[in-house]
């Protein structure tokens, strides 16, 4: 069963420290770091969201700037990794807890 997904990562800012307060304690969106003070005095923080939550999150005080789709990114890096053991012996016999399954 596969289900379809797709996870944005964001960048939220916030005009102030009190709005993005209130947004992540209402939003309670996945975060990926600390809040960081911007020279113009707003506060910024990276959130992995639906793009769903990605326009709910946009609103007066604050912007959603979307940085990347974070679901292909990772797809794309899992391709990039082969399958079974490179260093082990053509002829090595597996070893360790697992139920044996006969392709049909």
């Amino acid at each position: 069963m596969s289900t379809e997904y797709t996870t944005l990562r964001v960048r939220v800012t916030a005009k102030d420290a009190d709005t993005l307060r209130a947004l992540l304690r209402e939003a309670r969106p996945d975060v990926g770091g600390r809040a960081r003070r911007g020279e113009d005095g707003s506060f910024g923080i990276d959130a992995y969201v639906s793009p769903e939550e990605a326009e709910a999150l946009d609103r007066e005080g604050v912007s959603v700037t979307i940085h990347e789709d974070a679901t292909a990114s990772g797809r794309a890096r899992q391709a990039e990794v082969g399958e079974g053991d490179r260093f082990a012996p053509e002829d090595a016999v597996p070893h360790g807890l697992a139920l044996k399954i006969t392709e049909a």
